[in-house]
This record gives C-alpha cells, structure tokens and sequence, in this order.
C-alpha cells in the first residue's frame, strides 16, 4: 500500500468515526431544544436542513443532477417515498428520545441490518447463506423476548428499523448522492414544514421566537446536525472498503445505547438484557460472515492467473470450476 493510499484510507476512517460518533451522539442533542415538541422540531430539521445543504451545493456548484432529477418522474416520484420514510423516521426517534426511550430507539438500528436482509430477501427475492438466516431467525427471537419483557412489541425499535431499511432501498434505486439525496429530500419536505412553522407561529405556540435567540439558533443549527455526519460519510464511504463501513455502522447504535443507560439512566430489566443479547449476537453472526465472505473475494482477487496449457490432442477439454456469487447484504447507515 502507497503512502498516499494509507493516508486516503486513514482519511476515510476518521470521516467514518466522526460520522457514526456524531450519529451516535445525537442523543445528547434532541432534549436541549425542549420546549419544542417532537414535530416542530422535526419541522424545523427539515427546514434548516435544505437551507444549509443548498447553500452547501451553490457553494461547490454542484446542481447537473438536479435537472436530471426534474426530467425523470419516476425517479423524482422514488424521492418522495423516501422523504415520506425519512420523515416518519426522524420523527420517531426525535420523539422517542425526548420521551424518555433513547435505548428502544437504539434497538431499532441494531436491528435495522437484520430488517435489511429480510426484505431483501422477501421484496428483492435474494438467496442468503446459513448464517445469515441463523442471523434473521436469532433477530425474531429477540424481538420475541424484548415483546414479553416490554408486555408490547416494542414499537419504537420497530418502526425507526423498517422506516430506514425502507428508505435505504429507495435510496438504492434513486441512485444519488447523500448530500444531493438529502437535498432533494428535504426539498419536497420544506413547504408542508415551513407552513407548519408558519401556522405555529400565527397561532402563538412557536418556540422559535418565544424562548430566546440562544433556542432559536439551536433549533437552526438542526439542519448542521443533520447535514454534517452525512458530509463526512460521503467522505468515508469513497475511501475504505464497504465492509470496514459495515463495522462501523454500529458505533452509533451502541453510543445510543450507553448514553441511555449511562447518562439518562433507563430501566434494564433482566428480559431486556437478553433481548438485547440475542440482537447482539445475531449482528456478530452477520458481521463475521460479511468479514469472511470479504476476505474471500480479496483472496480471489489476488491470486495470481496462470495461462492454461494448450491440451493434448487426445484429451478432452477442461473447463475450470465457477463458483457462485455471494450474495452482499446491504448496510445504512444510522441517520438518526
């Protein structure tokens, strides 16, 4: 490996670091904006978001796929679903945090590689290998356990995995960038969000301008809370490989989940823990198996070709062993 690789890669995993750590640190973040609630403050991300993406855009003028976008209603159309998932994501887990369930919701990204798979396989029709069915299987299983220990299904972990395993697929479709992605995004959110700001403040109820400009600027600051961590996952995901991505996906789930523990000190009950304890398992399955099947085709890869003997005329022909793809599982990363 080159200097200059080295240095790209040991560029690659600080960005990834400070992706993961500032998803996972968000946590801290969501309670200091009370007394907004849970949807002015999703408005107000959604608002300030567009705001400092486009201005990130116009600055390095990056605005061709734009048009592009507007020409194909198909692809626009996949962009809307994904905003509608994003939205009901984000708001989830804004709520969540604020009401006292910071460690549900880090369940719901522990799980969401899990919630991957299985649509994959149920939507996509891809085959998996045993270990990642073992995976899934043991995944069922904690949610059973989490259900009798919760007396419900834990909803909350429920809806923020299947919400953003379903907007990583459209994402997958849509094909764009995650800054360009957000953008559009948050382009088809700003009006319904801007009105809904808009009515808060005709109606008196607007936090934004009724507890001071120390509030009013950390309610802006939601579209650099937002923006910020995808920039620095663009900047990882172009230079490490997809499988030390992979790894890294879970330091934000596990800060969420000590801060949970640790800071806003939640219940966990024995039953919890084993919940808990079965995902953990089922993701160590997953990762080892994805680590494996990696180095295998890195091994393949570096073998080196040796030219085939011309056969003898007597002899029948051989032909050299294909072996079948691995099937790749999809990872998101956590946009709390």
């Amino acid at each position: 490996m080159t200097g200059e690789s080295r240095s790209e890669r040991r560029t690659g995993l600080l960005n990834g670091f400070a992706a993961y750590g500032m998803w996972g640190l968000v946590p801290l973040f969501w309670p200091l904006l009370k007394p907004a609630g849970a949807v002015e403050i999703l408005a107000h991300r959604m608002v300030w978001s567009l705001l400092f993406v486009g201005a990130a855009l116009v600055f390095v003028r990056r605005w061709a796929w734009a048009g592009e976008l507007l020409r194909q209603p198909r692809r626009l159309g996949l962009v809307a679903v994904g905003a509608a998932f994003i939205t009901v994501n984000w708001g989830v887990y804004i709520w969540a945090v604020n009401t006292g369930h910071v460690v549900e919701a880090s369940l719901g990204y522990f799980i969401n590689p899990l919630v991957t798979i299985a649509m994959g396989v149920l939507l996509l029709k891809e085959r998996l290998r045993p270990v990642q069915w073992a995976a899934v299987a043991i995944g069922f299983a904690a949610v059973l356990v989490l259900t009798v220990g919760y007396g419900r299904p834990p909803w909350i972990s429920l809806c923020l995995a299947f919400s953003f395993a379903t907007y990583g697929l459209v994402k997958k479709k849509v094909n764009l960038g995650g800054v360009e992605s957000l953008a559009a995004e948050t382009a088809i959110q700003f009006l319904p969000a801007l009105g809904y700001l808009l009515w808060l403040s005709a109606h008196g109820t607007s936090s934004f301008t009724a507890q001071g400009p120390g509030h009013a600027a950390l309610l802006a600051s939601t579209g650099v809370v937002t923006a910020l961590p995808l920039v620095c996952f663009g900047a990882a995901a172009i230079r490490v490989p997809l499988s030390t991505l992979g790894l890294l996906q879970y330091l934000a789930p596990m800060f969420q989940f000590l801060i949970g523990v640790l800071y806003f000190h939640e219940a966990m009950p024995p039953e919890r823990w084993a919940g808990f304890a079965l995902v953990w398992l089922a993701l160590c399955l997953l990762t080892a198996d994805a680590w494996r099947s990696a180095r295998r085709v890195r091994a393949a890869i570096r073998v080196p070709r040796v030219d085939t003997p011309a056969p003898a005329p007597a002899s029948a022909p051989v032909s050299a062993p294909v072996s079948a793809p691995a099937s790749a599982s999809a990872s998101a990363s956590a946009d709390a």
